[in-house]
C-alpha cells in the first residue's frame, strides 16, 4: 500500500494532507524518513511524530452542526469552538468538506482519508441539498437565476460560474438548493450576486445521508450499508 493511502487508512488525513505530512518530514518508516511513493507491508513500521501508526476500524459519524462550531481541529479565534471538540468522538476524526461558522446541519466526518477523499472530489459531482431563508421575498426570477448559474466573486478579484442546479421555492422567503459543487460560501455569494443576503443556512443532505431527525450538536455513527452507498 502507497504511504499516502496508508496513512489515510491510520485516520491521520486525507492523502493530500498525508502528502503534506511527508513532506514535512514527519512520518518514518522502518527507521528512515518516509517519500512519497513509498510502499508499506503488514512487517513495516511506520510512525508520525514518533507515534506508531495502525490501519483503524472506518467510522463515519453524521453530525448536526451548530452555528458557531468551526470545521477544523484547530481554532482559529480564541472563542472558537471547533467541530472535534463539539464532537468529542473519542479518537481522531475529521470533517468531510466544511461547513461555515454560521451555517448549520449535516456535516459527515471520518478517519477514512480515502472516503472523504472520493466524496470531496469536485468531478464526482456529488449532490448536497440545503435548506435557506434569505432577508427578501423569494421570487420565480430568483429561483430561475440560482438554477441557470450564477457568477460569483472571490476576496482575490476571481470569478466563476457556477453550475447549474435545483432550486425550489418552500416559503416565502424560503428556498431549497441543490448543489453538485461545494466553493467557499458558495450560496451566500450566489444570493448576494442577486442581491439577497442569507438568514439561515441549513444543509439536510449529503449524497444518500440526510440529515432526518438527529437534533443540533448530536452525531450518530453511520452503518456500513449507509457507507458502502457513500
Amino acid at each position: 500500500m502507497r504511504i499516502n493511502k496508508y496513512l489515510a487508512a491510520c485516520g491521520v488525513s486525507s492523502r493530500r494532507g498525508a502528502d503534506r505530512l511527508i513532506d514535512e518530514g514527519r512520518v518514518i518508516i522502518d527507521g528512515r524518513v518516509a517519500v512519497k511513493g513509498d510502499e508499506v507491508r503488514d512487517e513495516n513500521v511506520v510512525t508520525l511524530d514518533g507515534t506508531v501508526l495502525k490501519p483503524r476500524d472506518r467510522v463515519v459519524l453524521a453530525y448536526n452542526k451548530p452555528a458557531g462550531v468551526v470545521c477544523s481541529d484547530r481554532a482559529q479565534g480564541k472563542d472558537d469552538i471547533t467541530v472535534t471538540d463539539a464532537v468529542n468522538y473519542g479518537e481522531r476524526v475529521f470533517p468531510i468538506g466544511r461547513l461555515d461558522k454560521e451555517s448549520t446541519g449535516l456535516l459527515l466526518l471520518t478517519n477514512d482519508g480515502d472516503l472523504s477523499d472520493h466524496i470531496m472530489r469536485a468531478s464526482h459531482h456529488h449532490e448536497k441539498e440545503y435548506e435557506v431563508t434569505v432577508d427578501k421575498p423569494v421570487t420565480s426570477e430568483f429561483v430561475d437565476a440560482m438554477s441557470r448559474g450564477v457568477n460569483i466573486s472571490f476576496e482575490d478579484g476571481s470569478i466563476y460560474e457556477t453550475r447549474k442546479c435545483q432550486v425550489k421555492k418552500l416559503g416565502s422567503r424560503s428556498f431549497s438548493i441543490i448543489l453538485t459543487e461545494g466553493k467557499n460560501r458558495q450560496i451566500r455569494r450566489m444570493c448576494q450576486a442577486l442581491g439577497y443576503k442569507v438568514v439561515s443556512l441549513n444543509r439536510i443532505r449529503v449524497m444518500n445521508i440526510c440529515l432526518g431527525s438527529l437534533k443540533r450538536g448530536e452525531y450518530r455513527r453511520l452503518t456500513e450499508c449507509e457507507i458502502e452507498k457513500l
